[in-house]
């Protein structure tokens, strides 16, 4: 529930309190004496669905529109009147549970931090979760996320498109371009400085090879879900008026861990291999802003003036436009990740059949066999590691060749260019005594 105040001009004091009676809205009355053209203060609880449409009836009635109007969450209202109040408005749910506009505004203004807090967290949050990657430490990277200042910017961003504040709009997208340029730029500073110190002593095949930062090379679509509802959620708690903090957390789940991969992977000199966390960045990014407008505008959020809707419809659906174009263009690449990663699967057990027949002509038998992949973004098979089990009594049979030959007929082509022609076959020979 909240508790409202509105400063009623002079004149309209009559009208005011007739629409507050209309909409069965108990309320107090003190004057106002401080002669700026206003005769007195109105104060009244109304649920919080109820405020936006009491709010706008009140401006019917002459409340000035840019007039001294407060809203503050209400703890206890006994009134028989508030309680018929809120029964009326929970069986119309037509604008569900959801805040007021200009309370949604003003929650979005407050959760975009000013420029040097919002620099600092994000440098911050950059520099854990590049340690944490690093150190192949989830609790780090989990705590990374929970300082990351990134919900606010993109919450302000969906809010400014759907409520027709070009100033906040703007405000959201500068402060999440600049999040993403400094998390990327203080990861890779923090990163290059961590390998020439000689703190991280690990070549670049062994850096992108930690759990961590690999999960991370080659996103598939299922990233794409996790940033859609991150998106949904954000925009969700902010409409309803519960806490983001932990929608903050989901949110920064998406984008935190992406760009300190980027920049491990700069400092490392291996910008091919993060490719893919790059185009993740963007992605997710795209995706929260898609997604929240969508679910703001569909919740009914509208500017306060009729005739600047028409005017917000088309720079929503615009907006919503590009986003969506550049969002499909990007997951293209996701969806080729899945596919890729679905041929690897079907490819590595064509290659265990293909070994298994080549053997089945010898004594010897497979022990093992480990996929190797390229450094492209796609991660493609690139070599195959057999391991070969022969009697010691008897040289190890010669089936490099052998092997070479059927594996590669039944490896699939390159998708990119960083896809090996010829997948390389590599035996090795282990004496097993039975």
């Amino acid at each position: 529930m909240r508790l409202v105040q509105v400063l009623v001009p002079t004149g309209k004091r009559e009208a005011v309190l007739r629409t507050l009676d209309e909409e069965g809205v108990d309320y107090a009355v003190s004057e106002e004496t401080s002669g700026r053209g206003f005769v007195a203060v109105v104060t009244f609880p109304v649920p919080k669905e109820a405020v936006e449409p009491v709010l706008a009836r009140l401006r019917e009635a002459g409340v000035e529109r840019d007039a001294y109007t407060v809203v503050v969450a209400a703890e206890t209202v006994a009134s028989k009147r508030f309680d018929q109040l809120r029964e009326q408005y929970e069986e119309d749910d037509e604008n569900g549970d959801r805040i007021a506009r200009e309370e949604l505004a003003s929650k979005a203004a407050d959760l975009a931090p000013s420029v040097p807090t919002y620099v600092l967290m994000t440098v911050i949050s950059a520099l854990v979760a590049t340690a944490g990657l690093l150190l192949d430490s989830p609790a780090v990277v989990v705590g990374s996320m929970v300082i990351a200042p990134l919900v606010g910017p993109a919450m302000s961003a969906s809010v400014g498109t759907v409520v027709d504040d070009d100033e906040m709009f703007a405000r959201g997208v500068r402060l999440q371009a600049l999040g993403g340029l400094l998390a990327v730029g203080a990861a890779a500073v923090f990163a290059f400085l961590l390998r020439q110190t000689g703190a991280v002593p690990l070549s670049p095949a062994e850096v992108l090879s930690i759990p961590e930062v690999d999960e991370r090379l080659a996103p598939d679509v299922l990233s794409l879900v996790i940033a859609l509802g991150a998106g949904a959620a954000g925009a969700i708690s902010l409409s309803s008026g519960v806490s983001t903090a932990l929608v903050g957390v989901m949110i920064a789940a998406a984008l935190v861990p992406p760009t300190a991969v980027v920049g491990i992977g700069i400092a490392w000199g291996a910008p091919e291999a993060v490719v893919g966390s790059a185009i993740l960045v963007l992605v997710n990014i795209l995706s929260v802003n898609f997604v929240a407008i969508g679910v703001l505008w569909r919740q009914g959020y509208r500017p306060e003036r009729w005739i600047r809707r028409d005017e917000a419809r088309r720079a929503a659906f615009f907006r919503i436009a590009v986003i969506g174009v550049g969002l499909l263009v990007l997951s293209s690449f996701l969806g080729a990740v899945t596919y890729t990663t679905y041929r690897n699967a079907d490819f590595q057990t064509d290659a265990r059949d293909a070994v298994e027949d080549a053997l089945s002509d010898t004594d010897a038998r497979l022990l093992s066999m480990e996929l190797q992949y390229d450094s492209g973004p796609l991660q493609e098979p690139e070599g195959i590691v057999v391991t070969v089990g022969y009697d010691p009594a008897s040289d190890p049979p010669v089936v490099e060749r052998e092997l070479t030959r059927r594996v590669n007929a039944v490896a699939p082509e390159p998708l990119s260019p960083w896809g090996a022609s010829e997948i390389d076959v590599q035996v090795r020979y282990v004496a097993v005594v039975e």
